[in-house]
């Protein structure tokens, strides 16, 4: 084979190569989009599937969160634990400073922001790498408020995403009002203890409306872990917190 004749071959075979490889990433690629759509698709009717009537949020009677029904189930099948305690009461029934006093606590800006902070988010971010570990989420009280009210404890990076449409969406569709008084109604704040009327008659058999403001800073900082650090355990972490807010208040 003369040397033009092996040029040439050469030159057939790395383009016959590059033609193959190209034909190759534009099959990857095409398969790539149409897996991607359709993941697309079976999420958006997922979300449809599960897309709360905003209307009856807003106006309608307070119903019981997808937390207040794990545990309903979770005790039939263990006797033992507490019998479930929830009374929502109306907005009107809750005094300004419960109110203040969860949202010091909790959710600073809460009436400032779209359902997200990304203050909240950046600072808890920076705070988790400096120290190396998952200490602060920056979950907003609206994020929470979706959390309990359709989805679960899972961590998993989709049911974040599918938390964070529904939270837009609502903070779109309805009143700060309704939101902070629907998360007050469905918080836990002890074990089988759910909502602000059950945890004022089960720490002080009181009512909500008689709260008063050391009470309600005590309640705001039960919720981050209301099993283990509630008015009942009296914590060393739990009163540092309750006293924080109760300052800040």
């Amino acid at each position: 084979m003369g040397l033009l004749s092996r040029l040439s071959y050469r030159f057939r075979r790395r383009r016959y190569r590059r033609t193959t490889v190209a034909s190759r990433l534009r099959k990857i690629t095409s398969w790539s989009l149409r897996i991607f759509l359709l993941l697309l698709i079976i999420d958006i009717a997922y979300l449809y599937s599960i897309w709360p009537n905003w209307n009856q949020f807003s106006l309608g009677k307070q119903t019981k969160s997808r937390f207040i029904k794990a545990y309903e189930q979770k005790r039939i099948q263990d006797q033992s634990l507490p019998k479930l305690r929830w009374k929502p009461v109306p907005h009107s029934w809750i005094p300004a400073h419960v109110r203040r006093a969860v949202i010091v606590a909790e959710d600073a800006r809460f009436y400032s922001h779209i359902g997200v902070d990304p203050i909240a988010l950046q600072d808890a971010m920076q705070y988790n790498l400096e120290n190396m570990e998952i200490k602060y989420g920056a979950s907003t009280l609206s994020q929470q408020t979706i959390k309990n009210m359709y989805f679960s404890t899972s961590r998993n990076p989709l049911r974040k995403w599918h938390e964070l449409v529904l939270t837009l969406a609502m903070e779109h569709r309805v009143s700060k009002k309704r939101i902070i008084t629907t998360y007050l109604n469905i918080a836990e704040f002890g074990k089988g203890i759910y909502g602000i009327e059950a945890a004022a008659q089960a720490y002080w058999n009181t009512s909500t409306a008689a709260l008063t403001p050391w009470q309600a800073a005590q309640l705001a900082a039960s919720l981050p872990s209301p099993v283990k650090h509630n008015p009942a355990t009296r914590s060393k972490s739990f009163l540092r917190r309750a006293k924080r807010t109760y300052k800040r208040m």
